[in-house]
This record gives structure tokens, C-alpha cells and sequence, in this order.
């Protein structure tokens, strides 16, 4: 079997094997699958097999052990505004355990990916509240707003919220509790001139309480 499909079957010993044998693979770009043309660097299509249900997060993590171990560039390629890093990637696709891996091997956590985002808006965005917590931890720009719209984390975590697919809500009020408790501004608005109280309806009652007596 070639990387690709070694990476399907979760065969980590196959995955050792064939690195071991030739280690610039760590670093050589795969599609998801066999009909995909679209290339992108292992640690990142990890994530994406994380986020199509291929294989659990656990079982990326412990995949991704294995390429940084034969030298994967934990960054990916060179790093592009707008282009996600495998950070950037595991925050987006709801790999955190994958993400809470690349953290531990320095991963860039200023880079910003697809809109400008960085991990932390992507983050805040898909509801995952114990990797922001984790990013919390980092020197991040807990206020940068993004390249598109101009929008901090906290507004995207609103965003996420409000507009996400019904796959995508999870814990984003307990993204805002954090960001809020780490000190982000709920008052920075985007580029439309809207905060994240902007967003919210009548229904929306805890995310209105936490935002009320800041707007």
C-alpha cells in the first residue's frame, strides 16, 4: 500500500515502514483520497480525515507522532496569508487533539489561515472550547481581527455560533466565557460596523447576558 492508503487503514506500523525507508515522504504532499487531485501537506490531511470521520482524532494524533518523528515540518510549507497551516487546519476541521500535538511542537500561533484566521479564530468559530482554552495559554492576539472581515476571535466564536452549519454548533458559548475571562474586547466590531452583540436575537438569551453589559 502506498502513504495514502496506509494513512486510510490507520496501519501506523506500515506508516514507521515506509518513512523509514524514505523520510522526505513526512513532507511530501497527499490528497484525501484516491479521486481527490487537491494536494496538501500530511499533517494537514490528517485533519481532514479527522473531520470526515476516516479516523478519530486519537488515532491522527497518534499518526501525526509518526510523520514529525521522520522530520514533517510541524508549519507545513512555507507559510502564505490565507493558507492554512496544519494548526490552522486541525482548529478548523475539529481535530483538537491534533491541534493540542502541534502546539506541543511549536506551532505557529500567529499565522493567520482561509479569511485570515488564526487557529484561535477557527477555533472560537467551531465551538471548541478546550482548545481555546490550550490556545489561551499561548502569547496569542486575543483582538486581531481577521484579514476578509475584520473580525476577532470573540465575534467569529458569536458568528460560529449564529451561522455554522447545525454540525458545527458545540460549545462556542463556552468559547465566549473564555475569551471574555482572557480579556478580548467585545465591543471591537467588524468591518460592517457589527459586534458580536450585533448578531444575537431574543432566543439567543445567555450569549445576550454574557455580552449585555459590555455593549
Amino acid at each position: 500500500m502506498n502513504l495514502l492508503q496506509l494513512i486510510q487503514h490507520v496501519d501506523y506500523t506500515g506508516i514507521q515502514k515506509t518513512l523509514a525507508q524514505n523520510p522526505a515522504l513526512a513532507n511530501e504532499a497527499i490528497a484525501l483520497d484516491e479521486r481527490d487531485t487537491v494536494k496538501a501537506h500530511p499533517l494537514h490531511r490528517l485533519c481532514d480525515g479527522v473531520f470526515h470521520r476516516m479516523y478519530t482524532d486519537e488515532q491522527a494524533v497518534e499518526m501525526a507522532k509518526i510523520f514529525l518523528a521522520y522530520g514533517a515540518s510541524v508549519d507545513g510549507y512555507e507559510r502564505v496569508e490565507n493558507r492554512d497551516t496544519p494548526l490552522v487546519a486541525a482548529a478548523s476541521l475539529h481535530a483538537d487533539a491534533v491541534a493540542q500535538l502541534y502546539l506541543e511542537h511549536g506551532a505557529d500561533i500567529h499565522h493567520g489561515g482561509c479569511h485570515g484566521g488564526t487557529a484561535l479564530h477557527w477555533a472560537a468559530w467551531c465551538g471548541r472550547d478546550k482548545l481555546v482554552e490550550r490556545l489561551l495559554q499561548e502569547p496569542v492576539e486575543i483582538n486581531r481581527r481577521c484579514v476578509d472581515f475584520h473580525s476577532t476571535p470573540l465575534l467569529w466564536a458569536v458568528h460560529g455560533y449564529k451561522f455554522g452549519e447545525g454540525s458545527n454548533r458545540h460549545h462556542q458559548v463556552a468559547c465566549v466565557k473564555l475569551l471574555l475571562q482572557a480579556g478580548a474586547d467585545a465591543t471591537i466590531p467588524n468591518k460592517d460596523g457589527h459586534s458580536p452583540y450585533n448578531f444575537l436575537q431574543p432566543e439567543d438569551h445567555e450569549l445576550r447576558m454574557l455580552l449585555a453589559s459590555i455593549n
